[in-house]
Order: C-alpha cells, then sequence, then structure tokens
C-alpha cells in the first residue's frame, strides 16, 4: 500500500529552481533516508511530502485517512500560556483522555447508583475499551519517551515556553512519537540529542510500525534504521535498496560504471569522428556521410553526457614536527568549575601516547568540553593537574567555534592565523568551497556549515600534532564528513575527539573514553572510564555488562515462595522410597546444571571479546535460564533433604 505518491515535483523560488521532475513514493513499510549535499533541496522536499509547502509544479497525493508527524529541522514549537512539558505531552492522548473523563462520569455516577444494572454494563465495556487503548499506560508511555530523548524528571512540569531551542525540538519529537501516526518525516532527528538518546531512538524506530521518511547527516544513524536511500543531487533523484554503507558502495559502482560507459562513448565518437574527416572528401564519400548522419542521430537521441561529480572540500592536515611519545598526561584530575566547587567527573591517570586517537563520548552536559577546555589550561581543575609532552603542539577546533570573530570577513579570519599574500589566501579558501565574493562575507552571516569549514581552514594552517576537536562534523554536509573523517585517518600526529558522530568515531578512534557509565560508579560519582581499543570492542563490553547484569536479577520474595511452594507440593506427593530417587535425581541434575553454568560464563566472556553482540544475547538468555531451572531444583532438594 502506498501512503504518499508525488508525480514530476519541482520547486522554485523566485528565478532559483531547486529541482525539477521529482517522482517518489512511500509504501507502507518505508524506512527512507533522504541524503544530498547542504543545498540540494532536501528540506524543501519534505516540507513539500509533509503538506507544509506546495509545489511549483507536479502534484502529491496521500492514502484515505493518513496521518503525518512531520519534525522540521528547526522547530516552531511556541505553547501559549504556561502549558508545561508534561501537559503538551498528554496532548498526544487526546482520544484516551476525552475516554478516561466518560469512565470517570460513569464511577460517579455507578457510586450513587451501585445497583444499576446498565451503567454497570457501560462502565464495564468504557473500562475494557479503555484498557485496551492503553489507558492505564500512558503517563508510563511519556515518562519512558522523555527520558528517552534525555530529558529528567525535573524538566516535567517546566513551561515549554521556558525551554531551550534544542528542548523544544526534541519535545516536539517526544509528542510526534506519542501520537504514532502513519507516517513520520523526521529532518535532523538527531540533532540536540547525545548519543545515549539516539540510542534510544534507533530501539524505538525499529519496533515503530508506521513508515518513516527521514533527512540526517548522522551516517550511523541511518545504517540502524533505513533500508532504503534517496540521494538528492543536481535537482535530480537516485534511488538506492539497503543501508547507508550500502548506499555509498552502490554509488561508487554506479559512478564508475556510468564514468566507463561515458569514456567507451568518447572513444566510440572519435573513431567516427576520424573516419568522417579522413573519407569525406574521397572514394567513401558516401559512407563518411552516411556514418556522419547516424552520429548526429546518435548525439541527439542516445549519447550520454559526462557524469556530473559533486565540488567538495579539500583539506590536507600535516604536523608541522613530530611530537613526544608521551603527548597528554593526567594526574588525579578532578574536572569542575572553581564557581561551585561542585566535581564535574573524575579523571584516571592517563597517558596518551602519539599516534592514538581517544575518543572522549558521554551525554550532554556532562562536561565533556569542560574537560577540553582544562586541557588547555582554559580552565584550571578542581584537583590534580595535566600537562603536555615534548613538542606538543595543539590545534583547537571548539564546537560553537568561538575562535572565530563574527565581525571580520572569511578573508580577514584566515589571515589572522597566517599572513599570506591574497591571491594564496583566495585559492586556499576555495578549498574550502569560499569562492567569489564569498571571502568578503562576515563570519557573523555564515551558515554553521561555512563556519564549520573556515575554522577547518584554519586548523589545517597550523602544523598542530596534537588535535582537540570538539564536534567537527557538526553543520557539515555528508560529502564533507566523508572528506574530514579520510584525512583524519590518515593524520600522522594525535587526536583527542569529541563527537557524537558514531561513523567517525568507529573509523578513528583506538580507544574510549567514557563518561557516567552506570556500572562503573557505586558511589554516585561520575567518572570517565578508559577502554583501549575500537568503538566495536567498547559497545561490545558495556553491552556484555547489561547482558551480564540481566543474568543475575534479583529474587523476588513472590517469585521465591511459587518456587518454594511448588517444592513442597511435589514433594507432599512422593512415597518415602520414591522421594529418596527424586533427591538423587535431583542432585545429578544440580551437578549438571552448575557444570554449564561454567561453561556458557567462559562463552560469554569468549562472544564478548570478540564483539558477537547477537551470540552475547543468547548465552545471556541461556544463563538465565540455566540459573532458574538450578534456583528451583535447590529449593526442591532442601526441601527432600529436610524431610528425608
Amino acid at each position: 500500500m502506498t501512503l504518499v505518491s508525488a508525480h514530476d515535483l519541482a520547486r522554485s523560488f523566485g528565478a532559483n529552481d531547486i529541482f525539477e521532475g521529482i517522482s517518489v513514493s512511500i509504501p507502507h513499510d518505508a524506512r527512507i533516508a533522504l541524503v544530498g549535499p547542504n543545498g540540494s533541496g532536501k528540506t524543501t522536499l519534505l516540507n513539500l511530502l509533509a503538506k507544509s509547502d506546495t509545489p511549483t509544479e507536479g502534484t502529491v497525493t496521500y492514502a484515505r485517512g493518513l496521518t503525518i508527524g512531520f519534525l522540521p529541522q528547526e522547530s516552531s514549537f511556541s505553547i501559549a500560556g504556561t502549558h508545561t512539558l508534561f501537559e503538551e505531552m498528554l496532548t498526544a492522548f487526546a482520544d484516551l483522555l476525552e475516554q478516561e473523563s466518560r469512565l470517570n462520569k460513569l464511577a460517579d455516577q455507578l457510586a450513587q447508583l451501585p445497583d444499576d444494572e446498565t451503567l454497570l454494563e457501560a462502565y464495564g465495556k468504557a473500562q475494557e475499551s479503555f484498557e485496551l487503548n492503553g489507558g492505564y499506560e500512558y503517563t508510563t508511555r511519556i515518562g519512558q519517551v522523555l527520558g528517552g530523548l534525555g530529558f529528567d524528571e525535573t524538566d516535567f512540569d517546566r513551561p515549554v515556553e521556558q525551554l531551550s531551542g534544542g528542548q523544544k525540538t526534541r519535545a516536539l519529537l517526544a509528542r510526534l512519537l506519542l501520537e504514532n501516526p502513519n507516517l513520520l518525516i523526521l529532518d535532523e532527528p538527531t540533532n540536540h540529542l547525545d548519543i545515549q538518546a539516539i540510542e534510544w531512538l534507533e530501539r524505538w524506530l525499529k519496533t515503530y510500525e508506521g513508515a518513516l521518511l527521514l533527512v540526517s547527516h548522522d551516517r550511523y544513524f541511518m545504517d540502524s534504521v533505513v533500508d532504503h536511500v534517496w540521494e538528492l543531487i543536481f535537482g535530480k533523484i537516485e534511488t538506492y535498496r539497503g543501508s547507508y554503507s550500502h548506499y555509498i558502495q552502490q554509488r561508487g559502482e554506479r559512478h564508475a560504471h556510468l564514468l566507463t560507459e561515458y569514456r567507451h562513448q568518447q572513444e566510440f565518437i572519435a573513431k567516427e569522428q576520424e573516419y568522417i574527416q579522413r573519407n569525406i572528401a574521397g572514394q567513401n564519400t558516401r559512407q563518411a556521410q552516411g556514418r556522419r548522419k547516424r552520429l548526429e542521430r546518435y548525439l541527439r537521441d542516445e549519447a550520454i553526457t559526462r557524469p556530473r561529480e559533486q565540488h567538495t572540500m579539500r583539506i590536507d592536515l600535516q604536523s608541522r614536527r613530530r611530537s613526544g611519545d608521551e603527548v597528554l598526561i593526567t594526574r588525579s584530575l578532578v574536572i569542575g568549575y572553581h564557581d561551585d566547587k561542585i566535581p564535574l567527573f573524575e579523571v584516571p591517570d592517563i597517558t596518551l601516547y602519539r599516534g592514538e586517537c581517544a575518543a572522549l563520548i558521554g551525554p550532554n552536559g556532562a562536561g565533556k568540553t569542560t574537560f577540553i577546555k582544562t586541557i588547555l589550561n582554559q580552565l584550571k581543575p578542581l584537583e590534580g593537574k595535566s600537562r603536555l609532552g615534548a613538542s606538543v603542539e595543539i590545534g583547537y577546533f571548539a564546537q560553537a567555534h568561538e575562535m572565530l570573530d563574527p565581525q571580520r570577513t572569511v578573508l580577514a579570519e584566515l589571515l589572522v592565523e597566517k599572513n599570506i599574500p591574497v591571491g594564496e589566501a583566495r585559492n586556499y579558501l576555495a578549498q574550502f568551497l569560499f569562492t567569489g565574493d564569498d571571502i568578503d562575507k562576515p563570519v557573523a552571516a555564515l551558515s554553521g556549515g561555512e563556519r564549520g569549514r573556515l575554522a577547518l581552514a584554519r586548523l589545517a594552517l597550523r602544523g598542530a600534532n596534537l588535535l582537540l576537536l570538539d564536534e567537527p562534523t557538526n553543520h557539515l554536509d555528508i560529502p564533507s564528513q566523508e572528506i574530514l573523517e579520510t584525512v583524519l585517518a590518515n593524520f600522522q600526529g594525535t587526536i583527542l575527539l569529541v563527537s557524537h558522530d558514531r561513523y567517525l568515531i568507529r573509523r578513528l578512534a583506538t580507544q574510549i573514553w567514557a563518561l557516567d557509565i552506570p556500572h562503573s560508579s557505586t558511589d554516585g560519582k561520575t567518572r570517565l572510564i578508559v577502554y583501549e581499543g575500537p568503538y566495536s570492542d567498547y559497545i561490545s563490553e558495556r553491552d556484555g555488562n547489561a547482558a551480564a547484569q540481566e543474568q543475575a536479577p534479583a529474587k523476588k520474595p513472590s517469585q521465591k515462595s511459587k518456587r518454594q511452594a511448588s517444592a513442597e507440593d511435589r514433594q507432599n506427593t512422593l512415597s518415602p522410597y520414591h522421594r529418596k530417587k527424586r533427591l538423587v535425581f535431583v542432585e545429578g541434575e544440580i551437578n549438571r546444571l552448575e557444570v554449564e553454568l561454567v561453561n556458557l560464563s567462559g562463552a560469554l566472556e569468549s562472544a564478548s571479546a570478540a564483539g558477537d553482540v547477537d551470540e552475547v544475547a543468547r548465552l545471556g538468555e541461556a544463563y538465565s535460564q540455566a540459573e532458574s531451572d538450578l534456583d528451583t531444583l535447590m529449593l526442591e532438594w532442601e526441601a527432600l533433604a529436610a524431610d528425608i
């Protein structure tokens, strides 16, 4: 079943044609990512499909009764009065709240007329319908969704009008998820989310039964939730099957194939033109004339144009000199602000060596940027110290680009970093996609992506051997992210990376510095935990620890009493002779299960070390079952042994 069908869409703003001839359809089970360079019209197309804009040409048709939830990139979410965050989430359950109101009225009437069978029957039906529709669960669902998207319970009673722009966008996303529409259209849903919230959203979307169309710069996120990719480029759209990684592979293969076809075509044309030129005035003039007509017809009707290539950023990061082996050293370091003296987190004694890339990850507001500023000596630590090794030269990329002066022009900002001839500076800035009059724009007038590219241009001139990168891929389009990733992978120095870009972390990180790991701290303090090895190893260890916790759940009194009762019932039905035989059998089963648990424990450790998440989950389930069986048998053994 097709939910949305668009035919020959075109959109223009004045004389500026964004795209034309776009025809797409969204099936009921769609999981689609729309990708393309900044400015290609992705947001414009989403607005058309979400009924937030009207096409210049073409039509869009929708399935009868279709409900659409649309998250724009910049939320216009505004609430009059003092509506709280929780109250706004309740609007997603307007029908349930109406049912609840009717149910309460019936309950009040029943209190006055308890013997009225008609009222009693009406109340029973209303209660059943209310329960089936989730009436006793909606407040729990609100808490789960708000918590999953990074809100604390203390935020629930805050007026929406007091939320920041990013919080309002998250609040709108939460309401859309709770509304559960037939089609979700999401423009950059992972903006303003930390890794933990993004992972929660991935899990939620995997269980969502409606259709999904999204625009995102988060490549890891797209790999997790989509199975088709639309690429919008040069005003046209191409469709690819599979995840984002599959799209990258197919796009490369498709481009290589088209380029090969084009080159074969050009060779054919050159041969035909050479034959025509050589024979047009000779004995074979009729053949030459015939070939010329055929060639003209071919060029008019069949010839393909050279595949267009996107103009992308070029960057070269080179260190002026090599640092010592030890690049960054911390000792008894505690991060925080001296204003309130409250520690943000404690840092173990770390030595970061040359050539390593450490990825610092953790929730928003945990203190990652504060840690970077402490390393830069812009902030003093609460306790302990950090120092740089021999010959270390720092290059710092700030998340908010506060190193850029908004009053300067692009050219002036570059010349502050290095005084080079204007012509050379123009050529250099062109590598970062600043051409023509772009270099005379004030920094204040630049987009987030343009500021990011300017900050990278300055960074590349520095010749640093230690890069402190705070969210370097924020605001960059995917082609620029891919180029930066490749350049950083080939960088010969050392990198300390703060990022929510798991694709980048997976490619670069040789160790993970993780904040706020629940099982790592029993005294309420946040600590930085160092995981040696790549991101995949960190994920396996983290998930393996979570699985291990689930394998040994606390024994609930009610569960134990039921098992005890079952064991006693079985004992009371047996004769003394059969009780003894049962005791021998139970002892044998206990021994077997104890051996099985030892074997499963070893297999779990091996699967976790190998990064096999599916095997860890399977073994964890088997471990839990064996442990449960052992507990039941132990209770029966105790009952049998006491009786005998």
